[in-house]
């Protein structure tokens, strides 16, 4: 697919566009998962696979950017997680006051995504339009499609449209000079992936086209899919927008606290610098 956003630009215009630091929040967990959950054709099922689950933001000395908001207590209760932290708790501890944000993207609307929709009044939300043909289209007349999602959270989705608080844009779009985003699909109708200047580079947050580095690394597709030839494929436009395969991030890897420096904000252990180089090579 055609990626415009990454046409040739000289190196005086990188150098003027804006960095941002990249906060990862580990809010739940999941230590019961098996590879038979994650994988499809899974070779070791029964093999455990702890899922970890991530929101971000990105901060500069200009704005501040929220991405996904996080899953609601009783949903992490309802689909069997532990929750860690609470998100909007967490931003405030980071400095970051939800009534104040004006700016959230939501890479889709999965439940543990879009659980704290309400905790940021005065923000303007961004999403594909794809995603919003899906969660309210023919597709969720099927269990298998509807079962990451709940009603409620779409129905306030919904509200946002009608507020005039949510553009759903095309399948790209820059929300900030140096912050885009991407469809890629697969996971879900409307999944998108966040591609942010930082200053080692372009990071692409991959949010759920990817939720284990070992999808990415052996090129197999997560059990949770709408469509598996763009699942696929969206590694390859991964691969695209980000410097090097040390610059994706996942949302659900534990890995990811593993490599990644600790933030010296927020609680413990629960904040981590994607901005900031991993600290062991993934593999």
């Amino acid at each position: 697919m055609p990626i415009s956003v990454q046409a040739s630009i000289s190196s005086h215009e990188a150098d003027m566009i804006p960095e941002y630091e990249i906060y990862a929040i580990r809010y739940a967990t999941n230590q019961g998962r098996t590879r038979g959950q994650n994988y499809i054709l899974e070779a070791n099922p029964t093999e455990r696979q702890a899922m970890d689950f991530y929101c971000w933001f990105l901060r500069n000395d200009e704005r501040v950017i929220v991405i996904d908001t996080g899953m609601n207590p009783e949903k992490a209760v309802k689909h069997g997680h532990t929750l860690l932290v609470s998100p909007p708790e967490t931003l405030k501890a980071c400095g970051v006051d939800p009534e104040k944000v004006d700016t959230v993207i939501m890479t889709h609307l999965h439940y543990d995504h879009s659980g704290h929709l309400g905790f940021f009044p005065k923000a303007h939300f961004y999403m594909q339009e794809e995603e919003m043909h899906y969660v309210t289209g023919q597709w969720m007349q099927r269990p298998w499609f509807r079962r990451a999602y709940e009603v409620d959270e779409i129905c306030q989705a919904v509200e946002l449209l009608h507020a005039g608080r949510m553009t759903l844009h095309g399948r790209e779009k820059e929300i900030a000079p140096g912050v885009s985003v991407h469809w890629v699909g697969g996971h879900c109708a409307g999944q998108e992936i966040v591609r942010v200047r930082t200053a080692r580079g372009w990071v692409v947050l991959a949010s759920d086209a990817l939720h284990y580095y070992e999808e990415y690394e052996r090129s197999v597709p997560f059990s949770v899919a709408f469509n598996l030839s763009d699942m696929i494929a969206g590694h390859e436009t991964i691969r695209a927008l980000a410097d090097s395969d040390d610059h994706v991030v996942p949302a659900h890897d534990p890995r990811v606290a593993e490599i990644y420096p600790a933030a010296d904000i927020g609680p413990e252990g629960a904040v981590y610098r994607l901005d900031l180089a991993p600290r062991l090579y993934r593999v």
